[in-house]
């Protein structure tokens, strides 16, 4: 449901100490209205972030940009990746609800459901490239002994396409198999929050 905007770049460096991938997270919000299931449906489709090349409005999107450092060594004629950091800055943009006191309690469970099931979805993504950043660090890192550093920065720059062209892949299966999963996953969850509130876990909406 989520296409998501990607941007890698690589960097020359002298030998620096390595570091893991790092994660940073922003949020952004987009208000909707409605005091019906019907309308805050209406709402998510009018206020979404716009997502792909057509355009299509979702009711959450999470960006994301990669920046990639490597740093080279050259010694006795061959040359190593000796540093691979990459920074992952992923933007949530996440749907505000302003009519809360104006519905039913039962939209507002529902809401409820849903909103806490769109944040869900978009932290997996965050997960997703997460775990992509950590495998493109491993793999830079095992770049060594190539006759040169020009060869070491172009097969960086292929495992970075590779890796970046799998991430995309496995964002896209994510939000396929979830969006055919989506109508039982909600009724799961609304099922699994009826017996919180029940049970006093959380209060009532």
């Amino acid at each position: 449901m989520k296409k998501l905007v990607l941007a890698a770049g690589i960097v020359a460096l002298a030998s620096l100490p390595s570091h893991g991938a790092s994660m940073s997270r922003t949020y952004t919000y987009f208000t909707i209205g409605g005091t019906t299931l019907e309308e805050i449906e209406g709402e998510l489709k009018k206020r979404g972030p716009q997502v792909g090349s057509a355009g299509s409005r979702h009711p959450g999107a999470t960006r994301m940009e990669f920046t990639t450092r490597v740093g080279y060594s050259e010694s006795k004629g061959r040359c190593n990746v000796v540093e691979a950091n990459v920074q992952v800055k992923a933007n949530m943009i996440l749907p505000r609800w302003n009519r809360r006191k104006r519905a039913s309690g039962e939209t507002r469970f529902v809401w409820d459901t849903l909103s806490a099931d769109i944040r869900r979805h978009e932290e997996s993504h965050v997960v997703i490239a997460r775990n992509h950043a950590r495998q493109m660090e491993q793999e830079l890192l095992n770049i060594r002994n190539e006759a040169n550093c020009e060869v070491a920065q172009e097969k960086a720059a292929a495992t970075t396409a590779r890796v970046l062209a799998a991430h995309d892949k496995a964002q896209d299966d994510f939000d396929r198999i979830e969006g055919i999963n989506f109508e039982r996953r909600l009724m799961r969850l609304m099922d699994y929050r009826m017996e919180r509130i029940e049970s006093g876990k959380i209060p009532p909406s």
